[in-house]
């Protein structure tokens, strides 16, 4: 039952949020016994819901991500009569695993990182539209229409989950990095004499004294190619780039039939095709299965090790079976970890600056026109064909867009019928 439990791990998800939209302003007309000409007295619209993230320890995956995609937050309440304003939408509150990225799906831009506990929001709900008894002038006495309430914000998000821990162990599959893991910390990986028993990344707790810990992950095992999608690195990689510090474990011995030095080899050029930042963090190499390898294949490799310029430490020999060596590798990592700055947290990217432009397409099928401008949608609501002045603010979004511009360059007469998103009406100059 562990294993099937541990086959739900999901690090990756694609979902659709929206946050809610504004409501629409009222018009509404003061009505009191005794009281003439009372005005206009149309209440604001509320502000749509906002979609928040909030961190929750209990979560460990994004599994739930892939049965549910799309959320969308509640539409704020229209405006009443009497000045009543609408009612504020709930925010929409999505529970997240600590440590998940937020990007923009389409342009990659980082939104935000849940690693704090504060709460983060998302896409930010519409404004309420303002109701009819801002629109009163003493040339407008009776207005007899209301602003639309503002679109939410909406995105596809990618949601990246990146483990947080101060310490990533890697190396070839069956080199002993679960039963290092299991050995400095009170983790249970699943340990056994075949590749890849350790199918979704383990993070344990490594305790120095009352008052220092550290945590350490242990990464799925990585082969040649992972960085190109081969066996289950690729997957898992993206896990240790916010480890202030990796611990790379080669079997010394041998056994598998590999070269020692050609492992560390093709895993740091693995590190390096996904990362080159990654490649640059510091490293302690460490020499794993001791108490099984030959004296000249430990000499042979440590050898090796102390010819690299990049190396800042010597080779540590362990036995993570007998525990051989494994105090002072905790010794190492606990001084090395005071030196190096704190575990990344991805700052959010600022929105692209975009100049605002209404977007719309115009075509012309038996001497209809037909506009398609979505963002026109909300304010077709709110026109009253009985009021002047609403149809005069219409007119005045239709010329300020560049629909009418483009409408005469198309060749549109007085009397032409104009189908914009489904409300029709005969153009006049």
């Amino acid at each position: 039952m562990a294993q099937n439990k541990r086959m739900t791990f999901t690090d990756k998800a694609k979902v659709y949020i929206k946050a809610g939209d504004g409501g629409d302003g009222a018009v509404s007309f003061h009505r009191e016994k005794f009281v003439a000409n009372g005005g206009p007295d149309g209440g604001d619209g509320g502000k749509g819901g906002d979609v928040v993230f909030e961190i929750d320890d209990n979560f460990s995956t994004l599994v739930d991500f892939r049965y549910k995609r799309k959320y969308i937050a509640d539409k704020g309440e229209n405006g009443k009569a009497k000045r009543q304003s609408g009612r504020k939408a709930e925010d929409l509150i999505i529970k997240i695993p600590r440590g998940t990225v937020v990007k923009d799906a389409e342009t990659g831009r980082i939104i935000a990182d849940m690693s704090v506990d504060s709460p983060q929001i998302i896409a930010k709900g519409g404004d309420g539209g303002r109701g009819n008894q801002h629109f009163a002038t003493s040339t407008r006495q009776v207005p007899r229409f209301a602003k639309p309430g503002y679109v939410g914000e909406e995105y596809n998000i990618q949601l990246e989950l990146k483990l947080i821990a101060d310490v990533g162990i890697i190396g070839f599959p069956n080199v002993g990095k679960s039963s290092l893991i299991a050995a400095v910390s009170a983790a249970k990986p699943i340990i056994a004499n075949y590749h890849f028993t350790t199918l979704t990344p383990v993070l344990g707790v490594v305790s120095i004294d009352e008052e220092n810990s550290f945590v350490m992950a242990d990464i799925p095992g990585l082969i040649e190619g992972a960085s190109d999608g081969v066996g289950l690195g690729h997957e898992f990689l993206r896990h240790v780039e916010r480890c202030r510090l990796i611990v790379h474990v080669v079997d010394v011995s041998g056994i598998e039939g590999r070269d020692p030095i050609d492992d560390y080899e093709k895993i740091n050029t693995e590190l390096a095709n996904f990362s080159e930042e990654l490649s640059t963090r510091p490293q302690i190499i460490v020499a794993n299965k001791c108490d099984i390898a030959e004296q000249e294949q430990i000499d042979a490799f440590c050898e090796y090790i102390n010819t690299l310029e990049n190396i800042q430490t010597n080779v540590i020999c362990i036995s993570a079976v007998t525990h051989s060596g494994t105090k002072e590798l905790i010794a190492e990592i606990a001084g090395q970890l005071q030196k190096l700055p704190p575990v990344t947290v991805f700052k959010p990217e600022p929105k692209p600056v975009k100049e605002k432009k209404q977007e719309f397409t115009i075509t012309k099928e038996d001497d209809v026109y037909f506009v398609k401008a979505g963002w026109l949608v909300p304010i077709i609501r709110t026109v009253n064909l009985d009021d002047y002045s609403s149809l005069q603010y219409f007119q005045r979004v239709i010329i300020m867009s560049g629909i009418d511009k483009e409408l005469q360059e198309l060749g549109i007469q007085d009397e032409d019928v104009v189908n914009v998103e489904g409300f029709e009406f005969e153009y006049m100059r």
